[in-house]
């Protein structure tokens, strides 16, 4: 009698550790943690770092890993196409970026959209008394015949290059990046001194500097755009939940702009920055969740 009460403790052991490890085996297999990176590709520009941090620290709580991949933005469109990357959160349609998805056609996906009312241009200090592209020709001396520019091969670059001929500018175009163009404008605006730039919003410097977007009467620059997630094709299908969730992220101007004065003001430590204003944002960021039932990671 005692050997029969033993085995069958043993089997109801052996049941009770077996539907353990089943329940363990679903669990994972839901993809409650994801077994798989997801690589976010990012250029120096500021709202793409603060949106980029963002979907990380998300994503992050949601039980997946993150890489993030800094690069200029021809590579970054290279690298969705051939597969290389998964996510890039800050992709400008219909015109900055326009040439890379006739480039890749076919080859990437559009998540959602971040931000309704992006622009692009040439932007001088307030205190520089003119107000249209036309009027930088008759200063070219002032400006020392120089656009102070961003990384080679962005939309807002190759505008840029197109203005000069199409408004008659005697000037050159200045290759450098993001944070090197706004410390070149925090250095003349402390000196008061007369500078253009490459400058685009949603962006901190208008926050931090008065400036002036100048009137682009040949509609070089175009209209407002809007900033987009995009995905290597695919991405959605492997990973339906973090597709849907990343294509839920949708920011207002008030948002957009305390996210990236929060990162602007911490450089060097923007996970805390962005962790900060998760708190201050939970029910905003609580609303991009997807139902998880209705997905299978």
């Amino acid at each position: 009698m005692t050997h029969i009460i033993k085995d069958r403790m043993i089997m109801r052991n052996r049941t009770i550790l077996f539907t353990a490890l089943m329940a363990i085996t679903i669990f994972f297999s839901c993809g409650n943690i994801s077994d798989k990176k997801i690589r976010i590709a990012y250029a120096n520009w500021a709202e793409g770092i603060a949106v980029t941090y963002l979907a990380k620290e998300i994503l992050s709580e949601q039980g997946y890993r993150t890489e993030l991949l800094n690069a200029d933005i021809a590579p970054i469109f290279t690298s969705l196409a051939r597969g290389k990357t998964d996510v890039f959160m800050d992709s400008w349609m219909p015109v900055t970026h326009a040439d890379y998805f006739r480039k890749y056609d076919g080859k990437l996906e559009i998540l959602g959209q971040i931000y309704d009312s992006a622009r692009i241009g040439l932007v001088v200090p307030e205190y520089v008394p003119i107000h249209t592209i036309e009027e930088l020709g008759a200063h070219t001396r002032r400006f020392s015949g120089e656009i102070v520019g961003i990384d080679a091969g962005t939309g807002i670059m190759k505008c840029t290059e197109k203005a000069i001929p199409e408004y008659g500018l005697d000037y050159r175009l200045m290759i450098s990046s993001g944070p090197a163009m706004t410390a070149l404008l925090k250095k003349a605006i402390d000196k008061k001194e007369w500078i253009v730039v490459t400058g685009w919003t949603p962006h901190w410097m208008f926050d931090r500097f008065r400036l002036r977007v100048l009137e682009d009467s040949r509609n070089v620059y175009g209209e407002a755009e809007q900033i987009h997630s995009i995905a290597r094709k695919g991405f959605s299908k492997e990973h339906p939940f973090a597709a849907a969730l990343l294509g839920n992220i949708h920011l207002s101007d008030t948002e957009i702009n305390s996210l990236m004065r929060a990162i602007e003001e911490t450089s060097g430590t923007e996970t805390r920055a962005i962790r900060q204003w998760m708190d201050g944002h939970r029910d905003l960021i609580d609303s991009w969740i997807p139902d998880k039932e209705e997905y299978s990671r």
